[in-house]
């Protein structure tokens, strides 16, 4: 998968993605990203890229023209799929991520300040938010959207099970994990992960990830009763 990410601040990226799994889904070719920085198309004297909104209103809004020609010189045949990252988007969820990993292709677009010039929607596909806050810009949730994306690309992850078995795969939050020793500073790890039986452990797991979405996120069990409903249990 090839991502392009649009930005005005191209250094924040400079440390996220060359550590741990996306620096080695870089190294094996099974990840490839491109950071642009959308100044180097203003059209301007000061390669400035904002300006104040018609209408009035506090703040500036990131102008249509050098957006409009960084997408164009980076994505010409629109062959990507073409995200803003904005806090009016629909929210990014785990199928959310898991459609967006099928496209060989995405180009990210941060926004900023007060967001950007409308007519810069007539280029992109979708809107994402990765929260219900506000942030500085839109190069925070390029990361997670990215991190998030990739664990769905194949081959990314050591294991083809591990997206699958982790919090909101199934509409729950993962169960509690162990591991060595089994006794630490006086606690133990549950007796039945202990036992080798694979359908009490199952069982276990699934009455955790219950409990611990009752506990922390209760609205998600509505999710989960129809995720059981689609698959006949």
């Amino acid at each position: 998968m090839r991502i392009d990410i649009l930005t005005l601040f191209p250094e924040m990226f400079r440390g996220p993605f060359s550590e741990s799994m996306l620096k080695r889904a870089q190294e094996n070719g099974l990840l490839s990203i491109a950071i642009h920085d959308i100044r180097r198309w203003a059209d301007n004297k000061h390669s400035k890229a904002d300006d104040y909104p018609f209408g009035g209103g506090a703040g500036l809004v990131m102008m249509a023209q050098p957006i409009f020609d960084a997408v164009e010189a980076v994505d010409p045949n629109h062959e990507a799929c073409r995200v803003l990252l904005t806090p009016r988007g629909r929210l990014l969820t785990t199928e959310g991520a898991r459609a967006l990993a099928k496209s060989p292709r995405l180009l990210l677009l941060c926004g900023h300040y007060e967001g950007v010039d409308e007519r810069v929607m007539s280029l992109m596909d979708a809107e994402v938010s990765i929260g219900d806050y506000i942030l500085t810009g839109g190069e925070l949730p390029a990361m997670v959207l990215t991190d998030c994306v990739s664990r769905f690309v194949p081959g990314v992850l050591g294991s083809g099970e591990s997206a699958e078995e982790e919090s909101f795969s199934k509409g729950l939050l993962e169960y509690p994990q162990y591991t060595r020793p089994a006794e630490f500073r006086g606690q133990s790890v549950p007796e039945v992960l202990l036992s080798g039986h694979a359908a009490n452990i199952e069982k276990w797991r699934r009455q955790q990830a219950l409990e611990k979405t009752r506990q922390n996120r209760p609205e998600l069990l509505g999710t989960y009763g129809r995720y059981c409903e689609n698959k006949g249990k």
